[in-house]
């Protein structure tokens, strides 16, 4: 089943065109790589589709529903969870305190509720799948940068999505903390679908069933993995080939 797609998606800032009549379809259940090199307009495409920003042309549909004109509080409502490329954490309140106001919006209960509990067992929960659980209670902005990372990751999953986007999640990782992150990403995609920007090849080329590359706000080239590697438009474009 499709549950992403996108026909003719264009987004213009004055003469700048960041994408450029993009049609995309992503499959329920998958794990889908995004890449490209730097200006190739994958954050403006994945801030289009979270409804961060509006596009200037086309259409966007999620599990059948048109959601172009759709804020993003809305699209959350929907299903879609998108982590920032800079981290977007409230610096001042502790690791629990950011993830619960996440879990929040999709339980719609009060601070001080009837179900506080289950609120902050929401956050727990997606503290300990990120590895952060230890952490909980200290204040997110005293954070290693890869932590904060991964705080962002586990406010997305507390949302519960139909479709998790993490742009950039292993930037400030060590290579033991992306080790976890593969398994996490694996264990994720049991319940949604997972769109991975990322610029760390052996991350993306290990994790994604397909690949999509943009140039220029363009798709240049959608694959398996293999078929990207061996594609010379990527290579001389990406790859270094």
């Amino acid at each position: 089943m499709t549950l992403l797609e996108t026909e003719g998606l264009s987004r213009r800032f004055g003469g700048l065109t960041a994408v450029d009549g993009v049609a995309f379809q992503l499959a329920e259940g998958e794990i889908r790589g995004l890449i490209g090199p730097n200006g190739a307009g994958k954050t403006t495409f994945v801030s289009l589709l979270s409804g961060r920003i509006r596009p200037s042309a086309g259409r966007i549909r999620f599990a059948g529903e048109d959601v172009t004109m759709l804020p993003a509080h809305k699209r959350v409502g929907r299903g879609i969870a998108y982590t920032f490329q800079i981290t977007s954490i409230f610096a001042r309140m502790t690791a629990l305190d950011n993830v619960k106001l996440a879990a929040q919006r999709r339980l719609a209960h009060s601070w001080a509720g009837p179900d506080s509990e289950r609120l902050e067992a929401a956050a727990m929960d997606a503290l300990a799948r990120v590895g952060l659980a230890a952490r909980a209670g200290g204040l997110a902005g005293t954070l290693s940068y890869g932590h904060q990372r991964l705080l962002e990751v586990a406010m997305g999953l507390a949302m519960a999505p139909r479709l998790l986007m993490l742009d950039e999640p292993t930037q400030g990782l060590s290579d033991e903390e992306i080790a976890g992150f593969v398994g996490l990403v694996r264990g994720i995609a049991r319940d949604a679908t997972v769109l991975l920007i990322e610029h760390n090849m052996r991350v993306v080329m290990e994790l994604a069933s397909r690949i999509t590359v943009l140039e220029r706000g363009r798709i240049l080239a959608e694959g398996t993995p293999a078929e990207i590697r061996r594609d010379e438009a990527v290579q001389r474009a990406y790859l270094g080939g």
